[in-house]
């Protein structure tokens, strides 16, 4: 059991091995405000990295032995091996070690309220939506966001609150570090399959986690996801539920409209009754089932629904979530971090109802050997609506290469199964299919949770260049 305290460290320098990560430049950038020395590495320079250099926080790109070298603590993720450089060196030298969930955890302990944000899909989303829905009605939380949202002009908020936001990632089980008082459970889906046996091991993993909100605490699930509403049967705490399709939620849904660029609008009943109606600036109708959400949980924290109602209207977006990024030759260019099949049957269809009467293409990272694999037979039916699909090399990520699995085999079974699918390997040769084959007035969306938001913005800068 790890007996590290964070608070013993104040006046000592935290080393953060992989700083540039989404989650882990975060938590640098909230202990910096919370008044700790901090610094770190990463393997390469990155926007996070750029940006925590520019708020004082020293990083080096590279992993060495002697990066860790007067560090009082250490903190790495649970994608930084035991094997790793720094992480040995730290080892030999005695240096304590704190895993990334852990530090989140007990940066969470200092709240009377800590509200945590957990599902397969949907999370980060979701925690934009709900910070900004307390930031706009003046109740200032603390917020550690997986994305970023121009509203706290990044991922991370250091508020004078008494609420801290966070979302709660199942990766690893990571997410049994916290203790909140408020669970908000999107749904359940089978993901992370290189850790989890199967998907009952992850249902009682969520149920564990469940099962430690604080007493007096209570969770909110999603009742139009099966899995996610069965855990109402396995908590002790008290529970509400809300759906869209599901009428006997104690948060439902009526008149629901949607724009034609699909961005929906409701009105909310809360046990029979009526909220302020409810329109989004986000669309999909995922996003609405999102915004019920927020809104069952953020009336369980005392939000009046006009609160509620003109938070979710300010709401924007978080940056990688089915972002406009730019407009080339006609082409609009979006970029979503969607990362698996299921995920990929929510964004395609949106993007395809912008491309209208136009064509769609679609460029797709997979990420990681083991979720290919895994999820292989799902990438034969999550295209629907794209007319020509571009498949990358795969992203390793925390990986090696098994040399059992590769992009090639993905593009032949899509081919066979009737999908328009290419193989592009690299960047270079996204871009160049991509400006032989598009027309003014299509749609071009990535698709990945690797660095594949990287295409779009080298093809901006390809053509910035070309006009200078």
């Amino acid at each position: 059991m790890n007996t590290l305290r964070l608070s013993d460290y104040k006046d000592k320098l935290i080393h953060f091995i992989g700083i540039g990560g989404s989650s882990m430049s975060g938590l640098a950038e909230l202990l910096t405000a919370l008044g700790y020395q901090v610094r770190g590495d990463d393997r390469s320079q990155s926007h996070s990295t750029d940006k925590l250099i520019r708020e004082g926080i020293p990083v080096v790109i590279g992993h060495d032995a002697k990066n860790v070298h007067g560090a009082g603590l250490v903190v790495y993720t649970a994608a930084i091996a035991p094997d790793n450089v720094e992480r040995m060196e730290c080892e030999r030298l005695g240096i304590p070690q704190m895993e990334r969930a852990e530090l989140l955890g007990q940066i969470s302990e200092h709240y009377p309220r800590s509200v945590a944000i957990c599902g397969t899909h949907g999370k980060t989303t979701s925690t934009s939506m709900l910070s900004t829905v307390l930031l706009d009605a003046g109740r200032d939380p603390s917020i550690h966001i997986g994305g970023e949202i121009d509203l706290i002009g990044g991922s991370v908020h250091a508020g004078s609150g008494d609420t801290f936001i966070t979302e709660a990632c199942e990766f690893k089980a990571s997410f049994l570090t916290l203790h909140p008082t408020l669970a908000l459970v999107l749904n359940i889906d089978e993901d992370h399959l290189d850790f989890y046996k199967d998907i009952h091991e992850i249902e009682d993993t969520f149920a564990k986690f469940l099962g430690q909100i604080m007493p007096g605490g209570m969770a909110v699930l999603c009742g139009d996801d099966v899995r996610a509403l069965s855990m109402k049967q396995r908590i002790s705490v008290r529970s509400v539920t809300y759906g869209l399709d599901n009428p006997d939620c104690d948060y439902t849904a009526k008149d629901i409209t949607h724009d034609d660029v699909m961005c929906f609008s409701f009105t909310p009943v809360e046990h029979g009754v009526e909220l302020p109606r409810v329109t989004l600036r986000v669309p999909g109708r995922h996003n609405a089932l999102n915004a019920l959400g927020v809104t069952a949980a953020a009336r369980e924290l005392g939000l009046t629904g006009e609160e509620i109602a003109r938070g979710l209207d300010a709401f924007a977006g978080a940056h990688r979530r089915f972002e406009l990024t730019a407009t080339i030759e006609g082409v609009k260019l979006y970029h979503d971090y969607g990362h698996n099949p299921a995920e990929f049957h929510s964004v395609i269809p949106l993007a395809d109802a912008v491309a209208g009467d136009h064509r769609l293409f679609v460029v797709c990272q997979p990420h990681t050997y083991s979720r290919t694999k895994l999820l292989f037979d799902q990438y034969m039916t999550c295209f629907t609506g794209a007319d020509e699909v571009l498949i990358t090399d795969i992203y390793a990520a925390r990986e090696k290469d098994p040399g059992d699995i590769h992009a090639t085999m993905l593009v032949d079974a899509l081919q066979k199964h009737g999908v328009p699918a290419v193989y592009t390997p690299d960047f270079d040769a996204c871009e160049n299919y991509l400006r032989t084959h598009w027309q003014p007035g299509d749609v071009m969306i990535s698709l990945g949770c690797g660095n594949i938001n990287l295409l779009n913005e080298q093809i901006a800068r390809h053509e910035a260049e070309k006009t200078n």
